[in-house]
């Protein structure tokens, strides 16, 4: 009995050691516990939180989910789902599509503040005023 509980903590990592395997900074990993994203792991008698394999695997799959921009929320929704499997792959289809109907949305936004940057930026190469045409709009002028 005994012996099985050294090889699970031998398995068991420092917040650290789970920062650097998995590119998430230290800050985030505890704020991902805090809101409850990330189990709380157990912790030492000094008070050290110990991880395991499940959690480097939980958190590689909210830094990828994050890095995809999805909102902490869909990603409390993808991890629910992923819990669940079978026919949860309808719901996550859902969940992107909206995601990528936002980014489409941004895509446009920038797209239209990309025009608008280029023009101010020709306009005031284009002027011989005293005043900038870039100022001037920003003034409102």
């Amino acid at each position: 009995m005994g012996h099985s509980n050294t090889n699970s903590r031998a398995q068991r990592i420092s917040i650290g050691d789970l920062s650097r395997c998995t590119g998430v900074n230290v800050e985030t990993i505890r704020y991902y516990e805090r809101i409850g994203l990330l189990p709380a792991p157990p912790r030492t008698q000094g008070g050290h939180r110990l991880y395991d394999d499940p959690h480097r695997l939980r958190l590689a799959f909210i830094r990828r989910s994050r890095a995809l921009g999805f909102s902490i929320d869909e990603v409390r929704a993808l991890l629910r789902l992923a819990r669940e499997g079978g026919l949860a792959c309808g719901e996550a289809e859902k969940i992107t599509l909206r995601h990528l109907q936002s980014i489409r949305g941004k895509i446009a936004d920038l797209k239209k503040l990309e025009h608008t940057l280029a023009t101010l930026a020709q306009a005031c190469k284009a002027s011989q005023r005293r005043q900038c045409p870039i100022i001037e709009t920003l003034s409102g002028s």
